[in-house]
Parts: C-alpha cells; sequence; structure tokens
C-alpha cells in the first residue's frame, strides 16, 4: 500500500482528500504546514506528497526547495489557489511534478496520484511490465515466460521510450535527439527503420501496438485500455 503525505492548513480540505485516498486504498498521512511535514518524513516512509503553497511557518514552495536540495525524490503534487503562469513557474523550477488549481476535483486527484506513482515506480525500479511482457532497462532485455526477445540497444531505448509513456505521440526529431542525441547526423528514416525491426521481432506479442502517425511519429497504444 502507497503512504501519501497530505500537507494543508485547511482542515476540510484536508479530510476530503484523506478520504480520498483512503477510497482509493492507499494510506494517508496528514501535516498542517511544511514543518509538520518535515516531522511526518522523518519517521514515516513516503511515496508521495500532495501539498499547498499558502500554509504557515513553512509554505509548500519552502518545503519543496527543502526536499529538493537534500535530494529528497518523492514525487510532489502541489495544490493551490495560485493560478498564474508565474506561479506554476515557480512551483516547477523548485522540482514540483504536477499541478491542480482549487477549487480541485477529486476525480482528477486521483488520477493525478495514479499516474504519478505509476510514474514514480518506473523510474526507480526501471522496468515495464505490459500483460506477460516485461522489459528491465538496466539489463536492457525483454522477457515473456521462457523466451527471450533480441534488441539491438538503440531499438531497447526506443521500445522503452515508447513504453514509458503510452498513449503519447513522439515526432521523429524528439525520439532521434533523446536515443541517438542532438549532435547525430542521422536521417529521421533511422526512426522509420528501427521501428520496422522492431515490429518484426515483437510480431508474436499482441500487448501493445506502435501506430504510425502520418507526417509526424509514432506512438505506443496498450491493447486493452
Amino acid at each position: 500500500m502507497f503512504n501519501i503525505l497530505v500537507v494543508e492548513d485547511d482542515k476540510n480540505l484536508r479530510k476530503l482528500i484523506t478520504t480520498c485516498l483512503k477510497r482509493d486504498n492507499y494510506n494517508p498521512y496528514e501535516a498542517k504546514d511544511g514543518e509538520e511535514a518535515l516531522n511526518v518524513l522523518d519517521e514515516n516512509y513516503i511515496d508521495l506528497i500532495i501539498t499547498d503553497i499558502m500554509m504557515p511557518n513553512m509554505d509548500g514552495y519552502e518545503l519543496t526547495r527543502e526536499l529538493r536540495k537534500a535530494k529528497f525524490n518523492t514525487p510532489i503534487l502541489m495544490i493551490t489557489a495560485k493560478n498564474t503562469l508565474e506561479d506554476k513557474k515557480e512551483g516547477f523550477n523548485l522540482g514540483v511534478d504536477d499541478y491542480m488549481v482549487k477549487p480541485i476535483n477529486i476525480e482528477e486527484l486521483s488520477l493525478r496520484v495514479k499516474a504519478l506513482l505509476k510514474r514514480a515506480n518506473i523510474a526507480n525500479e526501471k522496468k515495464i511490465t505490459i500483460g506477460s511482457l516485461t522489459i528491465d532497462y538496466n539489463g536492457l532485455s525483454v522477457v515473456r515466460g521462457d523466451k527471450s526477445y533480441k534488441l539491438a540497444q538503440k531499438e531497447f531505448y526506443l521500445l522503452y521510450k515508447l513504453l514509458s509513456t503510452p498513449n503519447t505521440i513522439f515526432t521523429r526529431q524528439e525520439l532521434m535527439e533523446e536515443i541517438w542525441g542532438m549532435d547525430n547526423e542521422s536521417d529521421y528514416r533511422t526512426i522509420d527503420v528501427h521501428i520496422k525491426r522492431l515490429r518484426e521481432k515483437l510480431a508474436d506479442v499482441d500487448d501493445f501496438e506502435i501506430e504510425t502517425i502520418r507526417g509526424i511519429g509514432y506512438k505506443l497504444v496498450i491493447k486493452g485500455e
């Protein structure tokens, strides 16, 4: 069960959020300001932090600043009434992972929490499991049951990138710059060749499909979602 810390000085909103988290089978902790949050973090392992900005003693910005300075990489979802671009920019620059503006929609909050936890889990373990297929970044391996798929290094990185954020369209330029490097002089057709090889090597895998977005790039779609 994931532990989630809710840092909010408004008691009613804090209770509303914790009730929502309990409904979704998370284990919530509460703090009314940043200082109290640090005390909770000293004594408990926390998987995700939901914090307001405007609070007494230590606000959400300062809490985020202190945690990131200490190399504390737990995902942070900031909830606030401050909705200008400059406010959001400050939060993201400090290391906030996501941002919601009050009044919040509880169902949207639930979706964002789930997405952040999933993303954090992938980043920590560097493993992705789709159906019966497991993709291990550290081992550069793709395995299903007793079968291991042999991919070239760039093919693996390309697959891992697409699987990390399914249903996201990536341009050929984005994929080229991230996997081959910004200074690489290869033609964008290199991406097409590698996608073709991936499709051929994973032809018997029916858990997902790599779709071509004509004139733009590619996206990976997980079947059944």
